[in-house]
């Protein structure tokens, strides 16, 4: 039987969707909610069920409804490798989203140093550079990120490209509001189940350069048929209002043929009639009054 695809943002139930870096898993589990199952999910997490437990005490609730929805749940996923990953090596996605990705928090380094952002984009580098070996055809990298000082640093748009050759599809907001029952987590260091500001957040969709291409293609060729289809019906209805004239001009020369002299005022009542009928098509055409010039 058919079953209605279901949407939330910008995924869909009939999307194969990776998800990783997950905390808790609460959005997984908003996803799975809103689609009403999770058999076409995937979610993974870097630590291990039991470290999971200890970090995020609300992570066992969402595990146990993404599992009754039928999604497969990972722990232990490396993002560094997670393409050679036993499973994940033998599956294609449309979306993999890795949301807030964060190398860790440390008492030495605050987000401003450059090591640690540096760190950041280590991380992200070879995200970039599995997931793009895991997508299909048309797939995407999905990141939701903040886009403020120092996190604009991390310079996203040119790791996605140096790295995997993807190139940025799209970049919308990203509220948190959009997504119930979500809570992001801090993931490290003693203050790990706490959340963090998210501030000019969006959402950073990657694509392969090729899709791109393949995207400005349809567009100018759509533009190019919108043109093509629009002199095409110019020219019928042209061709038309011609054609009506003419009959009309046939129609009158035959009555004066046997006239002397050409009652002006009779073809005067017939051009009236004549251009009301051009009231809704357009003004009447001006070789009118030649053709009439010629049966006189």
């Amino acid at each position: 039987m058919f079953k209605k695809e279901r949407r939330l943002q910008h995924y869909t139930s009939s999307q194969k969707i990776l998800l990783v870096g997950e905390g808790d898993f609460s959005f997984s589990a908003c996803l799975a909610r809103a689609f009403d199952s999770a058999n076409n999910m995937v979610a993974t997490s870097l630590h291990s069920k039991d470290t999971l437990y200890d970090k995020h005490w609300s992570c066992e609730s969402h595990l146990e409804e993404l599992e009754r929805k039928g999604c497969l749940v990972l722990h232990e996923v490396d993002v560094y490798v997670m393409d050679r990953h036993p499973t994940l090596k033998k599956m294609k996605f449309d979306v993999i989203i890795f949301n807030f990705p964060h190398a860790g928090h440390f008492s030495c380094f605050t987000e401003k140093d450059t090591e640690l952002i540096e760190m950041h984009r280590e991380l992200l580098r070879a995200f970039f550079k599995s997931a793009s070996k895991m997508l299909t055809d048309v797939g995407e990298v999905h990141v939701a990120h903040r886009d403020d000082y120092p996190y604009y640093e991390w310079k996203l748009e040119n790791l996605a490209a140096s790295t995997a050759n993807l190139i940025l599809k799209e970049k919308v907001l990203f509220c948190k509001k959009d997504y119930p029952g979500y809570h992001n987590k801090r993931g490290s260091d003693i203050k790990c189940n706490q959340t963090f500001p998210l501030r000019d957040c969006f959402t950073f969709k990657f694509t392969r350069k090729e899709n791109i291409i393949h995207l400005n293609e349809i567009g100018d060729k759509s533009e190019l048929d919108k043109g093509i289809v629009g002199n095409e019906v110019d020219g019928v209805v042209a061709t038309s209002d011609d054609q009506i004239v003419s009959n009309e001009i046939d129609r009158i020369a035959p009555e004066f043929h046997d006239h002397n002299e050409l009652d002006k005022k009779l073809i005067g009542n017939e051009l009236d009639g004549i251009s009301a009928k051009f009231d809704d098509h357009c003004e009447l055409d001006k070789t009118l009054g030649n053709e009439v010039d010629n049966i006189s």
